[in-house]
């Protein structure tokens, strides 16, 4: 996550894939279509979609509707904002560390407590820049997983989803903390966990993060999706999930 700081003082907190997208937008010199963006950045439409709107909503980017004169359904254009702050990437893996281990030698139950915080965090992160919850239309579960996939992105899990079995999975290819999962296994992969949970808790989605097997592979971890009756009673089977033991390969 990188922290951008405007000219006025104002702060903005962008994942690494969001921040591409503004960096892209802040080089062009030219308005971009959602179709540009994808291309540029190697991601799917509806993703490049997701973190514009996003930027739009943070107010560091401007939509406009493409003027011309030929048939056909006017293309959606993104300018970045003239002054929009650009970031500077800060490492917090030591002050991860640090969290993670005081969380693990002085909580009572640390993945418990890892988990519940995970899925606050969750939660805020699918709400909007303004902290108020957005007005959402009920979402099904593919329409849920793409957005978990999106927001997934953001935080820079690199994930993918797929079908496997019946049984709906996310596979996550990078932990933005593995340095600190390694150490403290138990605590980082339960605050994963919670952030996906709370994610789709926020979403009302139909489908909820059952289980997270971490490091299956030295570069991949699977969290395995559920269907289930969503809103309330998802945040309430929310606590209800795991964490697989398993040993992350050094």
């Amino acid at each position: 996550m990188t922290t951008l700081i405007g000219e006025g003082g104002e702060q903005q907190v962008l994942g690494e894939s969001r921040l591409r997208v503004l960096t892209l937008l802040q080089d062009a010199g030219r308005p971009l279509g959602v179709a540009d963006v994808a291309a540029a950045n190697g991601l799917h439409a509806n993703t490049a979609r997701f973190h514009l709107d996003g930027l739009v909503d943070a107010g560091l980017v401007d939509r406009a509707t493409e003027s011309r004169d030929q048939p056909g359904r006017p293309r959606a254009l993104y300018t970045a904002r003239p002054g929009s702050a650009r970031g500077g990437q800060r490492s917090y893996r030591l002050l991860a560390e640090i969290l993670t281990d005081y969380l693990a030698s002085h909580a009572a139950r640390p993945a418990k407590e890892a988990l519940a915080a995970g899925l606050r965090w969750g939660r805020h992160l699918a709400q909007t820049p303004s902290g108020m919850r957005p007005r959402r239309r009920p979402v099904d579960a593919a329409a849920a997983t793409r957005e978990l996939v999106a927001m997934l992105d953001d935080v820079g899990f690199r994930p993918e989803a797929r079908t496997l079995k019946h049984e709906r999975q996310v596979l996550l290819r990078h932990c933005p903390f593995r340095e600190a999962a390694l150490e403290h296994e138990e605590v980082v992969c339960a605050v994963h966990l919670g952030l996906m949970q709370g994610m789709l808790t926020e979403l009302d989605a139909p489908i909820m993060a059952e289980r997270l097997d971490p490091f299956v592979e030295p570069s991949l971890c699977i969290a395995h999706l559920r269907p289930t009756a969503g809103g309330a009673t998802a945040a309430k089977e929310a606590t209800q999930t795991s964490v697989a033991k398993r040993r992350p390969a050094r």
